[in-house]
């Protein structure tokens, strides 16, 4: 009998799990190994860790189309960004053949500039604008962390205290 409820459990979350659109944008065993990376890297559940990593290649897809639009992702797809970085001839490649070009990492660090607020806001309405899909759960300013994106309760007070920050 509980095996019937565990399948139960299991088919509607598969229901409510966000289709992957850009995960075709790379080859299947380089999504795993990102995916796998995230998970043992970050401590994030293996859906969650394909979830960022397909939001972190939307957000790529972006920046290759408009160069200029000063995007910024959330702290949950710029872990994806960050594991993908990590592999380099990998994404070199990507960004070649997606811009033409390497798409640099800019972080806002510069001491005494004000880069204001809205920029994540910015980048999901021009990704929404172009057609690319968004998993908005990861892209919501309060999510501090994978284990509090699928909370109700998120951005209602502090983190857990077991939860990896994303920043």
């Amino acid at each position: 009998m509980a095996i019937a409820t565990h399948e139960v459990l299991a088919e509607k979350v598969a229901e409510q799990a966000p289709h992957l659109p850009n995960k075709n944008l790379i080859s299947d065993l380089l999504f795993r190994r990102l995916t796998s990376r995230i998970v043992k890297d970050e401590g994030i559940e293996p859906a969650m860790a394909e979830r960022i990593v397909d939001q972190a290649l939307g957000f790529l897809r972006l920046c290759a189309t408009e160069p200029q639009g000063h995007y910024s992702p959330s702290p949950l797809v710029d872990i994806g960004w960050h594991t993908f970085i990590l592999y380099t001839r990998e994404y070199a490649a990507f960004c070649n053949q997606m811009a033409g070009s390497f798409i640099h990492h800019c972080p806002f660090d510069k001491a005494g500039n004000d880069y204001g607020t809205g920029h994540v806001q910015h980048t999901v309405e021009a990704m929404q604008a172009m057609g690319i899909s968004v998993d908005t759960m990861l892209w919501q300013r309060d999510a501090a962390c994978a284990k509090c994106v699928s909370d109700p309760n998120c951005g209602q007070g502090d983190p857990p205290s077991d939860c990896k920050s994303a920043s």
